[in-house]
């Protein structure tokens, strides 16, 4: 890799896109909610639900604020629906999808993090 360019490449820590990139991600929540979205379109409540198995679950307030955060990132759509009552919708864009490689390979180094036994 050339000096200059990529994550070792990367003189001023202030620019570091790794850094930029970590914190899209970063949150109790943001995850898991990546995960679900993976098997395509999912409704507020149909993530609140998946989430529940998770320990103690997400709240309402916790849940729409790390939505907002990823659609603010890019990573998350939103999708509001002129229905009574309301049906809000959320997918992955383009953005969020180019990701799942990158998830892959975090999970594959937990994997090998993780201590035998």
């Amino acid at each position: 890799m050339d000096q200059g360019e990529g994550f070792q490449g990367t003189l001023q820590h202030s620019n570091c896109k790794a850094e930029l990139a970590l914190k899209v991600i970063q949150g109790r929540w943001k995850l898991l909610i990546l995960r679900e979205l993976l098997d395509g379109v999912r409704r507020f409540s149909d993530l609140q639900r998946a989430l529940a198995e998770v320990q103690q679950g997400v709240s309402q307030k916790v849940l729409t604020a790390q939505l907002r955060e990823l659609e603010t990132d890019g990573v998350v759509e939103r999708t509001v629906y002129a229905e009574v009552p309301p049906r809000v919708e959320y997918a992955l864009t383009a953005l969020g999808g180019e990701l799942v490689p990158v998830l892959e390979e975090l999970h594959a180094w937990g994997e090998k993090k993780q201590p035998e036994g």
